[in-house]
């Protein structure tokens, strides 16, 4: 049985009912229109895959309606009626974004094959559609999870400038989301259905990095087979992401700073140079006022990035947002490794927001994927988490009364006693060797 919809508009009463019976016994769901003005108003209503339209209607051309519904919903396939003898407007139709055209009275055989084609092609337009709306949200501001001062007042400047095509300089340390915005503030900006390019500047050595921005002529250098295209092309009328922008060589940020203000370089090896139109969008982990202090890096070229700042706060500025966020990724890893877990306790969340976060949210991400293999029931449990978290009230002075020593025996014992004595399941909790578990429990006198 065929679920497509089709709409039917045809100001003829018998040949619209005949037609919509016929369509009905194949399997499709018909809806009847007879005039432009009704036609609209269905698919104002209602989903088609299909649009059935006549030429001549009491207040209008389907000709050029075709046009008018195939810019409102282009995932719409229209297929024309024309009559005998009118080719013309069926080549019109299509010129204005037709599926096809038949021609009535000389292609009633071909109607529900053309019909079947037209809805393959529409459904899978619709699943492209769909796909695309579930990316842009996974790459949008609804993905930055949290509602903490800090990270909401980060969101509202991202989402003023992303209605700019001003250079932005996003701040914060390793683990916070600095590309999660970069990402979200191209895919709300003019450029959203352009290229978004990502490169790691800390990933490679400066002649390279060189080569991978700006591309090169064949024969540049050794190895140079051909020519290359760099990124800064890749991402023309587009948004070009440089990560850890601190880490670039000085001489190469002196290029950086020419294609900043001219929109223009010279690749390695030519004399040329090449026209873009980018956006930059770069990130830090540093601070780059000291950088410059230790001539790491070029006045000119902060100043030139640091137009819009944007500080991404750490975990531990955001605290408040920990439990949504391990629940989440909670959620995240739990389909993924279709487990049904659906609960995280009280104490495994109050040891979550006691830990200092150093990683931040790429390290709690991490820790709650961890945990999640791990469990074997429905709730996320203390004893699912790893030591360092575990004892991270150790490094506070204030716990003076209780060693490091003494709380890793106490947490060994409890994992023992969760685990009902089993060592191999007690090693892959604490996330240990089962070597390194007999080690300990002999240096601290646990019965074996």
């Amino acid at each position: 049985m065929n679920l497509a919809s089709i709409l039917l508009i045809d100001d003829e009463p018998q040949l619209r009912q005949l037609l919509a019976r016929l369509l009905s016994v194949e399997g499709f769901e018909v809806i009847e229109a007879d005039s432009v003005k009704s036609g609209l108003k269905q698919l104002e209503k209602h989903s088609f895959e299909v649009v059935l339209l006549d030429v001549k209607l009491p207040d209008g051309n389907g000709v050029e309606l075709v046009k008018t519904i195939k810019e409102k919903y282009p995932e719409t396939e229209i297929i024309l009626q024309t009559a005998y003898g009118n080719i013309a407007d069926g080549v019109s139709a299509i010129k204005n974004g037709a599926f096809d055209y038949l021609v009535k009275g000389n292609d009633n055989n071909r109607i529900i094959p053309l019909i079947n084609k037209a809805v393959e092609k529409s459904k899978l337009q619709f699943k492209i559609k769909e796909l695309q709306q579930q990316l842009n949200q996974t790459l949008s501001f609804d993905a930055i999870i949290g509602k903490s001062v800090a990270i909401q007042q980060a969101i509202s400047l991202a989402k003023k400038v992303a209605l700019t095509d001003s250079t932005v300089l996003l701040e914060g340390e390793t683990g916070v989301g600095k590309e999660l915005f970069a990402q979200a503030i191209h895919n709300t900006s003019s450029r959203k259905n352009k290229a978004f390019v990502a490169v790691n500047c800390s990933a490679f050595p400066k002649d390279l990095l060189e080569s991978e921005l700006f591309g090169h002529r064949k024969g540049a250098y050794t190895g140079a087979a051909n020519d290359k295209k760099g990124l800064f092309e890749e991402a023309d009328n587009g948004t070009l992401f440089l990560d850890e922008i601190g880490e670039m060589n000085f001489d190469l940020q002196a290029k950086l700073l020419r294609v900043l203000e001219t929109q223009s370089f010279i690749k390695v090896g030519d004399s040329t140079p090449t026209k873009v139109n980018v956006r930059i969008i770069a990130a830090t982990n540093r601070t780059l006022t000291k950088e410059i202090e230790q001539e790491h890096f070029r006045a000119d070229l902060y100043y030139r990035l640091s137009s819009f700042k944007i500080l991404i706060p750490s975990l531990r500025e955001r605290k408040e947002d920990i439990e949504s966020l391990a629940k989440h990724f909670m959620l995240v890893y739990s389909a993924k490794l279709k487990k049904r877990i659906a609960h995280i306790d009280s104490a495994f969340l109050k040891q979550l927001k006691n830990y200092p976060w150093k990683g931040n949210i790429r390290e709690l991400k991490n820790i709650i994927e961890r945990a999640v293999i791990l469990c074997e029931t429905e709730t996320l449990t203390f004893d699912l988490l790893p030591l360092e978290i575990i004892d991270c009230e150790s490094a506070n002075p204030s716990k003076s009364d209780s060693s490091l020593a003494s709380m890793e025996k106490n947490h060994i014992q409890k994992t023992l006693i969760h685990t009902k004595g089993n060592k191999t399941k007690t090693a892959e909790i604490l996330g240990i060797g089962l070597t390194t578990l007999y080690r300990k429990m002999e240096e601290y006198g646990i019965e074996k």
